[in-house]
């Protein structure tokens, strides 16, 4: 019979202290002789055995926590990982279990060494004296601008729970759309790939073969057929260019859009114009600018503030500079319907609905709707867009691998006509 046991941590009244623990894993066996085993921090392993007898637990292996090979260990920590974070804080803090009690619970239960790692440090500094909202901003990367307002919002309300509550549907909201907007990207990434490599294994390997027959017909090729050898020639001859190009551009592309705020404006400019994909980005950025401006704005954050937070969140730098600039104007008096009203980016149906909001004093209720609203209209784009792109694809590879076809079958077709 076997059991595990979360060992009983002192409580370490300073973060130096604490930085001095390592991790140990036991095994023993309690006053009934059933077997026990666990992992916690300790000075060293002296002390661990000395805490496991006091206990009740007679310790017989008591050794340091093996190291990943490679360093950290666990996968990166994603939005969905902070989001199931929130949502059981939420529901620990309702529940009325202490915070540092709470995050004592999740950290132990957690398989991911970095999110672990995490939830640990965070716990740490609570003990030591910090808010909720300092421990967590220690964190930046996992913890973003707008998670650390509505949680220092929150403590500053004494309605934590509920603001963590809330950040918890939110992320899942907007984790939601992002899959949606990711779907709606993949399959026409998918077309032109699938396209690029049909159109590269016809041009390189069967083409070739075609050509060694026709080469002994003695006659002269068809204008559309030399056009296809003549593509196969260079495809076999420079395929590594090719190659080089289609990686270096996109690993290109990847690079500037990340580190160049130009040519990410530009590219975001440029994606907001094509037809059916442009109208699901406008409608995605439109949702996540309403849920997010809506759940700061509940929570109690000043909405000048709150803008700021937003501004970012909106998935589209044409989008974000929108967002600064109501901002701007909301800060010297505007109200926020005549902003977006300025930004000539917001439909008519959003501006009002904003405005009916603000003269009733339920701006947040008014955005939630809009923001619903929206997330349905990307929901119902994306299943049209993935409607219109299956056949297309047929479409895109019938034409290319019949046009193909043809081309090579055309001197066959002319040579039996001529004997004929």
């Amino acid at each position: 019979m076997s059991a595990t046991r979360s060992a009983v941590k002192k409580t370490v009244p300073v973060d130096r202290a604490t930085s001095q623990l390592v991790p140990f894993v036991w095994e023993g066996t309690d006053k009934r002789g059933v077997k026990m085993k666990g992992e916690q921090p300790a000075k060293n392993a002296n002390l661990l055995k000395a805490e496991l007898r006091r206990q009740g637990i007679t310790p017989s292996v008591v050794k340091p926590k093996a190291k990943p090979l490679f360093g950290a260990a666990g996968r990166t920590i994603s939005a969905k990982d902070i989001a199931f974070f929130s949502r059981q804080m939420a529901t620990m803090m309702k529940s009325g279990v202490p915070i540092v009690s709470a995050l004592e619970i999740i950290g132990g239960g957690q398989k991911n060494p970095r999110m672990k790692s995490m939830i640990d440090d965070i716990r740490t500094n609570i003990e030591g004296g910090s808010s909720m909202h300092e421990a967590i901003s220690r964190h930046p990367v996992q913890f973003d601008e707008l998670f650390r307002n509505l949680v220092r919002a929150g403590e500053g309300a004494g309605v934590l729970e509920t603001v963590l509550d809330t950040i918890a549907s939110y992320k899942e909201n907007i984790e939601s759309l992002k899959g949606k907007i990711k779907k709606a990207l993949f399959y026409p990434a998918m077309t032109i790939a699938v396209a690029i490599i049909v159109s590269a294994i016809l041009l390189i390997y069967v083409v070739p073969q075609f050509e060694a027959v026709f080469a002994g017909f003695g006659a002269e090729l068809p204008a559309f057929t030399k056009l296809i050898v003549a593509a196969s020639d260079f495809m076999v001859s420079y395929w590594w260019m090719m190659l080089l190009i289609v990686g270096g551009g996109l690993f290109a592309s990847v690079f500037f859009y990340k580190r160049s705020p130009a040519f990410q404006h530009f590219l975001d400019r440029v994606i907001l114009k094509v037809p059916v994909l442009g109208q699901i980005m406008h409608q995605s950025a439109i949702a996540r600018f309403a849920r997010t401006t809506a759940v700061t704005f509940k929570a109690g954050v000043p909405l000048v503030e709150a803008l700021e937070s937003v501004a970012g969140a909106t998935g589209n730098t044409v989008y974000e500079k929108a967002v600064y600039r109501i901002r701007d104007d909301v800060a010297v008096g505007y109200p926020v319907n005549l902003a977006m009203k300025q930004t000539n980016l917001f439909p008519n149906m959003v501006i009002q609905m904003t405005a009916i909001g603000e003269e009733a004093g339920a701006l947040d209720t008014m955005l939630f709707k809009v923001a619903e609203y929206y997330e349905q209209e990307v929901n119902n784009a994306v299943d049209a867009l993935a409607s219109l792109i299956e056949p297309l694809i047929m479409v895109v590879l019938g034409v290319l691998v019949g046009g193909m076809v043809v081309g090579m079958y055309l001197p066959i077709f002319k040579l039996a006509a001529t004997i004929g």
